[in-house]
């Protein structure tokens, strides 16, 4: 057991720096006091490991813990401000981290007050699968989910509280070195998750399944696997998490997806902060997922679409006569419809006409053409001037008359 009085130790400040306070937690590896930290003149949670003797993986969990904690940075995490070793007793070494003090209560005890109401069950809800999301991500699992390590912190005055995340104890880097010896439950019994325990391997889904019993026992205000640790963990193998009837299909869907045997079967963090989300904004509270309204996509026209006749005026539907306010952007206007010249028509009949129609066609169009050349040189010729034929004279006067006739030649 922890020794959780620090009259326990001397009076000198923990690690040159740290003042202790008061016990504000205690559990079976560890306890927790408010501290003064005298170099930087704040307040923090000093949590004080138990003294280290020759159990080595004790040793390696708490290391663990300092190495993991160090790289973690969430709104939805306590935030681990620094980590050392406390020798002021030299035969019992005690390794402590030292966090942000936080003003508020831990689920635990919100819980025994009352259950809770489905818009706080949807913060609790998104906030740590949030958390979850973002320490899975990292390769990380937190393997003791329960309502003493989520605080519920007030953000500020009429608004609502944000959940964060505590005591990362006994989490483990997934496929890393096991930190407890073969067989062992590592965890608190009521909210182990089956493969925990099997004392098979765990992953991600393991931390899924204790936050479904943590949300269920949210909505019922009491444990779904009571009793000892040997009592706890084998309900779980025999029979599924009770729902209420009085909760909400929504709720009890994604609950009973939360808990399923199978943790291939479970959704994962991301998915159930997105479902959680859909309920922060839903008028009664409910998770998703919520088929959102996508954008329809017109088929393509055929290729030799009709032209439509345009319709009346008068005729017109009012949703046609009703533009969008992107109408007014002048780049969305749709192009003015035009009127196809006759050219247009012939030149689209001509390319679909068979070649000897073509032919015979470009022929005509070519005699024509000749046809029409030839009258228009003919035209354009200066004509022959008119000669007056006159009847034959001979003699003096007929000489004077050809005379004449040669002087009125052109």
């Amino acid at each position: 057991m922890v020794d959780s009085s620090p009259n326990s130790v001397t009076a000198e400040p923990l690690g040159g720096r740290y003042e202790l306070g008061e016990v504000i937690g205690r559990g079976g590896m560890a306890s927790v006091y408010t501290a003064r930290d005298l170099n930087l003149g704040r307040d923090v949670a000093l949590k004080l490991f138990a003294p280290q003797w020759a159990d080595p993986d004790e040793l390696r969990r708490q290391e663990a813990e300092i190495e993991l904690l160090a790289t973690l940075n969430h709104p939805s995490l306590v935030t681990l401000f620094d980590a050392g070793m406390d020798t002021r007793v030299p035969d019992e070494p005690r390794p402590f981290l030292t966090m942000e003090l936080l003003d508020g209560q831990d689920l635990r005890t919100r819980i025994r007050h009352s259950p809770l109401p489905l818009d706080e069950l949807a913060v609790v809800g998104a906030g740590i699968a949030d958390a979850l999301a973002y320490v899975h991500s990292l390769g990380i699992v937190h393997r003791d989910i329960k309502p003493a390590n989520i605080l519920l912190v007030p953000v500020r005055p009429g608004e609502p509280f944000r959940p964060k995340l505590t005591d990362f104890g006994i989490a483990r880097i997934i496929d890393g070195t096991r930190l407890t010896a073969t067989g062992t439950m590592v965890g608190t019994a009521a909210y182990l998750s089956p493969e925990q325990a099997r004392g098979a391997d765990l992953g991600p889904a393991s931390d899924i399944y204790s936050l479904g019993l943590v949300l269920l026992e949210c909505l019922k205000g009491e444990v779904e696997y009571p009793g000892s640790a040997v009592e706890s963990a084998v309900a779980r193998l025999h029979r599924a998490p009770v729902i209420p009837d009085a909760v909400p299909e929504e709720w009890a869907r994604i609950i009973q997806a939360m808990t399923v045997l199978d943790p291939l079967d479970r959704p994962s963090a991301a998915e159930l902060e997105a479902a959680f989300r859909m309920a922060l904004v839903s008028p009664g509270s409910l998770p998703g997922p919520v088929k959102a309204e996508t954008t329809r996509i017109l088929p393509a026209p055929p290729a030799r679409r009709p032209r439509p006749r345009r319709p009346a005026a008068a005729a017109a539907p009012a949703a046609a006569r009703t533009r969008p306010l992107s109408w007014l952007d002048p780049d969305a206007l749709p192009p003015r419809p035009r009127h196809r010249p006759s050219h247009n028509r012939g030149a689209a009949w001509f390319r679909r006409a068979r070649l000897r129609t073509r032919v015979a066609l470009l022929l005509a169009v070519l005699a024509v053409l000749v046809v029409g050349a030839t009258v228009a040189v003919t035209l354009s010729a200066p004509a022959a001037p008119d000669v007056v034929p006159y009847p034959t004279v001979t003699g003096p006067l007929g000489d004077h008359l050809k005379d004449l006739q040669k002087g009125v030649e052109p």
